[in-house]
């Protein structure tokens, strides 16, 4: 609940020069989104971390991709039981009202998420083992990972492996949802894994069975 303040001084600053610079020179592309809505051509599936830029990767206008963020970029299976599901339902606009062409689940380096998880699965982690823990029962979607994963001997190699099956798990989960299953199936949609290395920049895409660099 807000305390009455104002946003932080830098906000407003950065907001003013927003406004006064890009705004004003796309003033035009602006009020057509306003008034025609929005037709995203692919939906974004990525981490909440602050260092997964995804518009900067790909160099993208306003409009142009249905992003949706959340701790480790993954995807939960298909479970219609009337609860609350933030993920799923950003999913199913996606497919259903705005008929994207395309998901793209985008996975990174360093991510706490995973990091989180694999302390967890590892029995080193209580704390995230609670029922009360909403990371531990997010990062829950990930066991499946963890297991295929869990025969690297070297810790660091098994969360790096254990971070590009979040995106796997992800296009797993994805293809318990009906509808996604026959839009793929029908050839109107199609589904990406992306890995992001944060501090090289390189860019690899899970090819259904390993991660290649993208050349």
């Amino acid at each position: 609940m807000s305390n009455g303040s104002p946003l932080p001084a830098y906000l407003i600053q950065r907001y003013k020069g927003w406004k006064a610079t890009k705004y004003v020179e796309n003033k035009v592309w602006y009020k057509h989104l306003a008034e025609d809505g929005q037709h995203p051509r692919a939906m974004v599936i990525s981490c909440c971390d602050s260092r997964v830029h995804v518009t900067a990767i790909f160099g993208s206008d306003t409009g142009e991709f249905f992003i949706h963020r959340n701790i480790a970029n993954l995807v939960p299976p298909y479970n219609p039981d009337g609860d609350h599901h933030g993920t799923s339902a950003a999913v199913e606009y996606a497919v259903t009202s705005l008929k994207v062409s395309h998901i793209i689940v985008l996975g990174h380096s360093n991510c706490g998420g995973v990091s989180a998880c694999h302390q967890m699965c590892s029995g080193n982690a209580p704390e995230l083992e609670e029922k009360s823990s909403f990371v531990g029962r997010w990062m829950d979607i990930l066991r499946p990972g963890y297991e295929r994963v869990q025969h690297i001997e070297d810790s660091q190699n098994q969360i790096a492996a254990l971070e590009k099956e979040g995106v796997v798990v992800s296009l797993e989960n994805l293809m318990t949802f009906p509808f996604i299953k026959v839009a793929v199936e029908s050839e109107t949609l199609s589904l990406h894994g992306l890995w992001n290395d944060i501090g090289e920049g390189h860019l690899f895409f899970y090819d259904g069975a390993n991660f290649q660099p993208v050349l």
